[in-house]
């Protein structure tokens, strides 16, 4: 075989278009996951959840934001299962299907008042699909993009995931500027839906350009050396069971996203008295914001390694979320979204920047997807259910936020401490990625060698 041929032959990066493919699955799992927390913040809870005590009915359509965090494991586990088996585009593609369909489907949906206790039902069936095709996306994303970067910009490559949250989030809230402007009766009828009519087109764009997107070369050369795994879930648990628990407590960070982005928008127009525009406005700004700020702090990630970036995360964020809510009950609009800026546009996007990369980085190549998406997604569930236990520890007075901030500063702490245990990555090759997995696995083939 000649030199060119050769050459041809050899498994090639494509860092740019891997990127763009995952931002843009990215953004079509965070806009169909913030429409539905936005709708289930503003419209829900009188929709499908009708009751004569509004703190009920706000609690029950929270508790079906938190339901997708429950299926996001169990579609990590078993999509994470064939991208280590069959390879990471076909599973990334599958994934995209199921949650742009879901979306659609959630848009479709008869209310309480037309088919009773069925309308909760079906939106509980939605919310799974979403929260199962969500599990697989973000740590297939990751891993794809991680697979296709190159040395010393994995951080930066990777990121593009995390643009995709803050162009999805943009996405949702500018939709639901106009929809929260139209007059009630015309925005619970069909104005709520309309969003979620939209996915399809986000759907659309991402799924185009992942079908001409190539296979990761890691996966390639794991597969033309016999490494794939038959089993990756019994793999990554044999030898890597404590990265997957401290990348499950690390995740807790996302707690923080989700009180901000849900319960604080419920608490800033049931109880601080904003008008849903405002505070939709200030979100969308704040959030748009960081996506000039997450490849800065990814580019900082591969210079100076991903935990000073993760610690900072964790506890300028608990610090800040006292400031947010202060912020919030003050009822100054300008100082809101001071506090927004300081608290999800700079020091959040300090996790999201990183994040993907460092946890993909935990895993060896066989057991990637598995690893990342059983850790990450046993860390969400908790976040999930974050707003509605958020409601819960709510208590009456101009104070009655500071339980929230307290339970939100408690998990950012045990995420700190999980960063600070878990291995800094941005020096080693990918080759070298996932230690206790390779040294396990090598010794092993000792043993058997030596048996023979």
């Amino acid at each position: 075989m000649d030199t060119a041929t050769e050459a041809s032959t050899v498994p090639r990066k494509t860092p740019g278009k891997a990127a763009l493919a995952s931002y843009l699955g990215s953004t079509l799992e965070y806009y169909d996951f913030f429409i539905y927390g936005t709708a289930a913040a503003l419209v829900f809870p009188h929709l499908f959840f009708p009751s004569d005590d509004p703190a009920i009915g706000l609690i029950g359509a929270l508790a079906t934001f938190g339901v997708a965090y429950v299926a996001r494991p169990i579609g990590g586990l078993v999509m994470g299962h064939f991208g280590d088996k069959l390879g990471r585009k076909k599973i990334l593609l599958l994934t995209l299907g199921i949650m742009g369909l879901a979306s659609l489907g959630i848009g479709f949906l008869p209310t309480y008042e037309q088919v009773g206790v069925w309308a909760p039902i079906l939106l509980v069936a939605g919310r799974l699909a979403q929260g199962f095709s969500a599990g697989a996306e973000s740590a297939g994303a990751s891993t794809l993009t991680l697979e296709h970067s190159p040395e010393g910009k994995r951080a930066f490559f990777t990121s593009f995931v995390m643009m995709g949250y803050a162009s999805g989030m943009v996405l949702a809230t500018l939709v639901f500027v106009p929809i929260s402007a139209l007059p009630e009766e015309a925005m619970m009828t069909w104005g709520w839906r309309v969003p979620f009519w939209l996915s399809i087109v986000v759907l659309a764009v991402a799924y185009w350009v992942r079908t001409h997107l190539d296979e990761t070369p890691v996966f390639e050369e794991a597969q033309d050396n016999d490494q794939v795994t038959p089993m990756p879930v019994k793999e990554v648990l044999k030898f890597q069971a404590p990265d997957v628990l401290r990348v499950a407590g690390m995740s807790i960070q996302v707690v923080m996203q989700t009180i901000f982005t849900v319960f604080g928008l419920a608490y800033a127009t049931s109880t601080a008295g904003f008008d849903r525009g405002s505070i939709l406005t200030v979100n969308a700004v704040a959030i748009g914001l960081s996506m000039l700020v997450i490849p800065f702090t990814a580019k900082l990630a591969d210079r100076i390694g991903r935990r000073p970036l993760l610690l900072t995360a964790a506890i300028g964020t608990a610090a800040t979320i006292f400031v947010y809510f202060l912020a919030l009950s003050s009822g100054n609009i300008v100082l809101v979204f001071l506090a927004a800026f300081l608290n999800m546009t700079l020091l959040y996007s300090c996790y999201n920047g990183v994040w993907c990369a460092f946890v993909a980085e935990q895993f060896a190549t066989p057991v990637r997807y598995t690893g990342m998406a059983m850790g990450n997604q046993l860390g969400l569930v908790l976040a999930g259910f974050a707003p509605m236990i958020a409601s819960m520890l709510m208590t009456p007075g101009f104070t009655g936020w500071v339980p929230v901030a307290v339970f939100a500063t408690v998990c950012m702490l045990i995420a700190a401490a999980c960063v600070f245990y878990s291995r800094e990555t941005y020096r080693t090759p990918i080759a070298e990625l996932g230690a206790p997995y390779l040294k396990g696995t090598a010794l092993r083939r000792e043993n058997a060698s030596a048996r023979s």
